[in-house]
């Protein structure tokens, strides 16, 4: 169907090359000798850990979809991915980063990420779109960049929601259309979230039209950008722990998914804890039980 190989990762199942154990005590890792990195004694375990996932994708989709100096940068998705993409943003030289989402998410930005503006889609004003909302906040153009770090599989339509729900499409092209249509023209749009296969409705006439470059940043590849982020952790430069809400055992996990799929006590980003993890470093959150 994609006509090429993807990534591999763990416990992802065949679809990215059926390696077992992406949540486990114990993890067989093949080629080891360049599938692992080691962590310096400077560096936690609980900034290390996400040099294999979170940093290097929100990192790829940065420098992929072209981040400059003097950029404004649209994010849609307010998660870890979308706050990390909004820091390395604004470490690459954008003068203004914009993220789209909803609900208690923008308040945990609005207090971890105080340079980051926010829009709440479900609170526009009557008439307004965030297409409208985001051209009023550069200068009538709209952003320079567009990232997208939500995924395609939740619907905001009823259309998109029944031909999923009927398996019409795989993924909804909602948010892709309005990174589209928001982009200033010639501007770039880059697709870091999680999308399957095929989509309806999408709005080429404004994508080829107006010149915009949409770019799939794909699986990120983590070996190429792992050691450079891990000096910027070195350095201070980067801060993963405020991204992280939760400190649990491996031991709770079972209970721990029903907690995350509810989206409850705001979690977002866990950092799991097993009988080999060093003790929480400064700043980690506590360790909580389930």
């Amino acid at each position: 169907m994609y006509g090429g190989r993807t990534a591999g990762m763990f416990g992802y199942s065949h679809f990215t090359g059926g390696f077992a154990g992406g949540q486990s005590e114990y993890t067989r890792v093949p080629y080891g000798d360049v599938n692992l990195l080691p962590l310096p004694d400077d560096v936690p375990d609980e900034e290390g850990l996400f040099l294999s996932d979170v940093l290097c994708t929100s990192w790829h989709a940065v420098v992929d979809t072209g981040v400059k100096k003097g950029d404004v940068v649209a994010i849609w998705g307010a998660g870890p991915i979308g706050q990390m993409a909004a820091d390395f943003s604004l470490l690459n030289g954008a003068s203004k980063v914009i993220m789209i989402d909803s609900n208690w998410r923008l308040d945990y930005v609005k207090e971890r990420y105080p340079h980051v503006e926010t829009i709440d889609f479900m609170k526009l004003e009557k008439g307004e779109s965030v297409t409208s909302t985001l051209k009023k906040m550069c200068n009538n153009r709209g952003p320079d960049v567009s990232i997208e770090c939500a995924a395609g599989e939740y619907a905001k339509g009823w259309a998109h929601y029944f031909e999923m729900m009927l398996g019409l499409e795989t993924d909804t092209s909602e948010l892709i259309n309005e990174m589209i249509t928001s982009t200033r023209n010639f501007g770039r749009c880059g697709i870091t979230g999680v999308y399957v296969g095929f989509t309806n409705h999408f709005n080429i006439g404004s994508l080829m039209e107006r010149g915009i470059r949409l770019i799939g940043n794909g699986q990120a590849p983590v070996h190429l950008y792992w050691e450079s982020l891990l000096k910027m952790i070195q350095d201070k430069q980067i801060k993963p722990l405020k991204m992280v809400t939760h400190r649990v055992r491996l031991e709770d996990l079972a209970n721990v998914y029903y907690a995350f799929d509810k989206k409850e006590d705001g979690m977002q980003k866990v950092f799991v804890e097993t009988k080999f993890s060093f003790p929480p470093c400064e700043g980690s959150p506590e360790l909580k039980r389930f």
